[in-house]
């Protein structure tokens, strides 16, 4: 692969987040976009990106560009690389944010729906970082944030393949870590617990579970400013605000059935 536009004096690098267009993304892309980096947007809608565009060009006075797509479409992960590979955009920071759930008993879906989650949850961060790796590492300093969730350290029925999916991102995330320890490429992980979102709406979550999401929610902007200063600390893995990190603790200290039965009570149909 060549880049020769890499040696270019004129270089000019882009933070490149999918999910972009609300929820965590679009905080996250306004956080980098606010400390001076140049964005490029990845999610489906066309107009909400366009729009978007546009404000974080006037207020930050920034470089953003953005790409209407949707990531569960064939050789998705590869038309974003060629995007950005036919613009001479270089990706110095890459967020692997793009992802959802479905709340419900296994048998609720089909398997094309589960397939369409593990592609957006899993393949497409994997195949991302394959594309844009090569370039990463001829870079003076990279990044790659996965956004994972506290669901990535426990099983979760009722959210049984989206809590497997995040496992996966984590694991996978650690793993790439220790392989890219010698070279200019950090890599951070960050599993947000409940955040004020349209993420149990998509996911068809019931009353209960939204409830309690209500009670612990942080805010995107919140947990955007802990995982953009994460990842610009080089930290592993980051999981925002005390009650997730306690939540996650106690999971870890009790017995595995205690914290099933308890989320199953939860997300139960």
């Amino acid at each position: 692969m060549g880049w020769p536009f890499l040696f270019s004096k004129k270089i000019m690098a882009y933070a490149l987040i999918t999910g972009a267009s609300k929820g965590i993304g679009k905080s996250i892309a306004a956080e980098l976009a606010a400390k001076g980096h140049n964005i490029i947007l990845v999610a489906r809608s066309q107009m909400v990106l366009k729009e978007l565009s546009e404000s974080f060009e006037a207020q930050y006075k920034i470089n953003c560009k953005y790409l209407a797509i949707d990531l569960t479409k064939e050789n998705a992960a590869k038309a974003v690389f060629n995007y950005c590979t036919n613009n001479n955009y270089v990706i110095n920071i890459l967020v692997n944010n793009a992802g959802y759930g479905l709340n419900g008993s296994f048998e609720k879906y089909s398997t094309g729906e589960y397939a369409d989650l593990m592609k957006i949850n899993m393949l497409v961060p994997v195949e991302l970082c394959q594309l844009f790796l090569p370039c990463l590492k001829l870079l003076d300093s990279a990044y790659i944030l996965n956004i994972a969730s506290t669901t990535s350290y426990q099983s979760v029925p009722g959210f049984t393949i989206y809590a497997a999916s995040k496992a996966f991102v984590l694991s996978f995330t650690r793993s790439l870590r220790q392989e890219l320890k010698k070279t200019t490429v950090s890599v951070t992980c960050v599993s947000p617990g409940s955040t004020d979102t349209d993420f149990v709406n998509r996911a068809q979550a019931g009353d209960k579970a939204k409830k309690l999401a209500e009670k612990v929610n942080m805010t995107p902007d919140a947990v955007a400013k802990i995982a953009v200063k994460s990842m610009f600390n080089k930290k592993a893995e980051v999981i925002p605000g005390f009650i997730n990190k306690l939540s996650v603790f106690l999971v870890w200290l009790l017995p595995k059935s205690v914290a099933e039965v308890s989320a199953l009570k939860i997300y139960k149909p």
